[in-house]
């Protein structure tokens, strides 16, 4: 996305780059405020303008560094911060309660999907159970937002859970190929998964308000808080840019092989 970024702002200033200045920056960035969006109905949000100013952040301190500007034109500018939802975020020690808690299998399983494995509300809902290489600790994520897929490394403890889950527990009918099934036998849906995430959470004495998209937070937060590299979690996550995971906390460089550590709570 980037480089369209990019791409867009030299074509509405339609100058050298060496005659870029504050102004035009000024009024690339008024005119992002007014332009309709390409792909839906009404305008641009603060967080993708935040991804325009970005760019044009990153190209104009790589021209400094290079050599090839004398001055940064954007350096000092000041730009509205994007707006973000604030989630609930589970500490460890809450995490390992509510696994304490659980009365069933399927319970757990759905706790290291969403927490062990960092998924999203929709991809623990289209998740197969030939995406569970069980053999090799490895999960596939087929379609994640975007389309685009990934592939999620288990630790020993959220292996078992799923393991454990599909051997005694997990119930199917004929040709359904969902991992979390139902009483029914059927595949399970996000608000149904939620529901189970809130009669979990209704045993407990956490407050916190809770859904499966805060599960995903809070493993986030505990790998980076326990040192691992910011794009080794931007890839567990899925996240197309780097600066959506930066919005967690600042990071230390670590290796890939500590999720498998972190994800066995």
């Amino acid at each position: 996305m980037l480089p369209r970024c990019l791409a867009e702002f030299l074509a509405f200033s339609q100058i050298e780059v060496s005659q870029v200045n504050p102004a035009i920056i000024q009024a690339f960035y008024e005119h992002l405020q007014q332009r309709p969006h390409k792909r839906s109905e009404g305008g641009l949000s603060s967080r993708y303008i935040h991804h325009f100013v970005y760019s044009l952040q990153l190209f104009f301190c790589w021209l400094l560094e290079s050599g090839q500007l004398s001055v940064n034109p954007i350096s000092g500018m000041e730009f509205e911060t994007p707006s973000h939802q604030t989630r609930e975020i589970l500490t460890i020690a809450e995490i390992k309660q509510l696994y304490e808690i659980c009365e069933s299998l399927r319970e757990s399983a759905i706790l290291s999907l969403f927490y062990g494995c960092g998924l999203r509300r929709s991809e623990g809902e289209q998740l197969n159970l030939r995406d569970v290489h069980f053999k090799d600790s490895l999960l596939y994520v087929r379609s994640g937002k975007n389309g685009k897929r990934r592939v999620v490394p288990m630790g020993e403890k959220v292996k078992a859970s799923l393991w454990n889950y599909v051997l005694h527990e997990r119930y199917s009918v004929p040709l359904e190929s969902g991992f979390i099934c139902g009483m029914t036998g059927n595949r399970l849906q996000g608000n149904q998964l939620n529901k189970i995430l809130k009669s979990l959470l209704s045993r407990t004495e956490i407050t916190k308000k809770i859904s499966l998209h805060s599960l995903r937070h809070s493993i986030a937060t505990h790998l980076i808080e326990q040192g691992l590299s910011v794009d080794y979690v931007r890839e567990f996550l899925g996240h197309q840019h780097l600066e959506t995971t930066q919005l967690y906390t600042r990071i230390n460089s670590n290796q890939l092989w500590k999720i498998k550590d972190t994800n066995s709570i």
